[in-house]
């Protein structure tokens, strides 16, 4: 018996989800210094490990791939003992980063001439010309996720600097997901309430225009 494509997308969403879970859950009582240290770094370092994968799978010379790939284990092997001793500035360094990384991703949108980011996918699920009130609002709405990404990494910042240990796991570990997650409930119902419908695209547009301009993007720096 096959799985609809819809089935499978489903039953990948809910795998992806459950990991997440578990990684925020590991990372947390990682943080708070529970269990073996080499697995608790091992966790933490293996998104940034998973990513300079990625990079190094991308280099065409098999020979600078694998020039990459040791060079990578070795900084690896250089940096454990520090590593290993400073699991919770490990999972601080990932938080803060990845939240500015994409507080600056939908923030320079805003700046000079260019389309913000939400006004781009908008336009990319609508597939016709956007309204004034439809432009305002995507821009407040650009605005408004810049403004989350960098108060989550403030917040962040703060607690690991002035609150105990656990208290910022907690924020940073366990928090920060049902954060993002009220905040596109948050966005959706208040759309509802100031958008018409026929200027309110479906969830499923919304993620395929975001993947589009995502990728619009990525194809932009490329050389």
């Amino acid at each position: 018996m096959t799985l609809s494509a819809s089935a499978a997308q489903a039953l990948r969403s809910l795998a992806l989800v459950a990991l997440l879970i578990a990684w925020a859950a590991a990372a947390h009582f990682g943080s708070a210094g529970a269990g073996s240290p080499d697995i608790n770094a091992a966790i933490g370092v293996s998104p940034i490990v998973f990513i300079l994968g990625l990079l190094v799978w991308r280099l065409l010379n098999p020979f600078t791939r694998l020039l990459g790939a040791l060079a990578v284990g070795a900084l690896l092997a250089w940096l454990w003992p520090a590593l290993r001793q400073n699991v919770a500035l490990l999972y601080l360094i990932q938080h803060i980063g990845s939240n500015l990384a994409l507080g600056v991703f939908f923030g320079r949108t805003l700046l000079g001439d260019g389309e913000p980011l939400i006004t781009r996918i908008a336009r990319v699920a609508m597939q016709r010309p956007l309204s004034e009130r439809k432009q305002r609002y995507t821009r407040q709405v650009t605005a408004a996720w810049t403004a989350f990404f960098f108060a989550v990494a403030s917040t962040s910042l703060l607690l690991y600097l002035l609150a105990p240990l656990a208290v910022w796991s907690v924020f940073a570990n366990l928090l920060t997901l049902p954060l993002l997650a009220a905040m596109f409930i948050g966005e959706h119902l208040w759309r509802m309430r100031v958008l018409p419908p026929e200027e309110r695209p479906s969830i499923a547009q919304a993620i395929r225009a975001y993947r589009h301009a995502t990728q619009q993007n990525s194809s932009a720096k490329a050389p």
